[in-house]
């Protein structure tokens, strides 16, 4: 099965590569395109990424991008786990590591983890934090084999709230079923106003997955749902 053969929704880009490096050499170059183009129209551009291991080739290949002045970029993150920055767990410590280097480090970085008291209290301080973007000029989504994007995760406390449309908060707190547990995602809200958005998954799994995504049913179950119409742009490798 590739990508190409699942029905998608009208206005809905698949995009297929032989293998991840292609993915990420890729996704890398349209990324930088389409911030050119913000920065271009508005002298600024933003750019949220998601954590976890799928996106450190990307972030590399990113990192690798010549001829590009990041100075005038924000940069910050879909979710964060509520775990100190040099944490083995947290997402910003992997983008401090893998992208924030070189050329890219003159970008700004909005930093959602917070050390408070309580998950609820990182989250309004993550929240306060993101009034700070300018909207979101380029969005990268991944997917768990739960159907879960950023930290949207099924069943979870709050997940109503962080799916509501209408919802004015800007970040919200999660409960993944893995370690860690804690969890602060932005919300949906938030996440619909990106100009470019993709979602980059990789493996048959993940196809899998998306397939029953798009088979239709209740955007909680499954909350990538939310984000699977146009615009956007899938990106895959076997």
């Amino acid at each position: 099965m590739a990508i190409s053969e699942l029905q998608l929704p009208q206005g809905v880009a698949p995009h297929e590569f032989p293998s991840p490096p292609l993915l990420a050499d890729a996704l890398a170059e349209v990324t930088v395109a389409r911030l050119r183009q913000a920065l271009e129209a508005n002298g600024q551009a933003s750019l949220v990424v998601s954590g976890g291991r799928s996106p450190v080739m990307f972030f590399q290949a990113l990192a690798r991008q010549a001829g590009f002045d990041w100075s005038q970029v924000t940069i910050t993150l879909a979710d964060e786990r509520w775990v100190p920055v040099g944490h083995a767990d947290s997402n910003e410590g992997l983008v401090k590591r893998y992208l924030l280097q070189g050329p890219v480090s003159k970008a700004r970085f909005i930093s959602l983890y917070h050390a408070t008291h309580t998950q609820a209290e990182a989250a309004e301080a993550a929240d306060r934090a993101l009034a700070a973007l300018a909207g979101i000029d380029v969005l990268i989504l991944g997917m768990g084999d739960d159907g879960h994007t950023a930290s949207l995760f099924p069943q979870s406390p709050g997940l109503a709230e962080a799916l509501d449309e209408h919802n004015p908060r800007r970040c919200v707190p999660m409960t993944a079923p893995a370690v860690p547990l804690q969890r602060l995602s932005m919300t949906r809200a938030l996440l619909a106003t990106a100009r470019f958005p993709v979602l980059s998954i990789q493996g048959a799994g993940k196809l899998d997955t998306l397939r029953a995504a798009l088979a239709g049913g209740e955007i909680a179950e499954m909350p990538v749902r939310a984000f699977l119409k146009a615009p956007l742009d899938i990106y895959w490798c076997p």
